[in-house]
């Protein structure tokens, strides 16, 4: 299984991951085209809020659009998605986003981008046999 692993003790809040993520599948440097959000935490720290491939989105998604790839990445078909935005609001953590501009939601799918920009070292992407 692959997943991104996110170490909120690490992160500084500079927010180099939200616009890598951003850049790179949407082309734009707005932290709400982002799927891993930096949010301010308890004492002064932050948390990350990333997708951790549970699959319940999946479980919700009724026209089948959301699948998990062999390597335990669950990836939204945004040709197929109509955008009825069932699976943001079911994401138990609230790890999916949604933004007007876009038809389809936004999900990460830990391809590692945003854990090699990271200069705090606050991501990392991780590779089990366990499902």
């Amino acid at each position: 299984m692959k997943k991104l692993v996110p170490d909120a003790s690490k992160c500084t809040g500079c927010r180099v991951c939200e616009e890598t993520c951003a850049t790179a599948f949407y082309k734009k440097k707005d932290r709400l085209f982002s799927a891993i959000r930096i949010e301010p935490g308890e004492n002064d720290g932050f948390d990350i809020a990333v997708c951790d491939q549970c699959g319940v989105c999946q479980q919700m998604c009724q026209i089948m659009a959301i699948s998990t790839a062999t390597n335990g990445v669950v990836r939204l078909d945004k040709k197929t998605c109509v955008g009825c935005l069932v699976c943001v609001g079911e994401c138990l953590r609230n790890y999916m986003f949604y933004n007007d501009e876009l038809p389809a939601p936004i999900k990460c799918s830990a391809c590692g981008l945003c854990a090699k920009s990271c200069p705090a070292g606050a991501l990392r992407i991780e590779e089990t046999n366990h499902v």
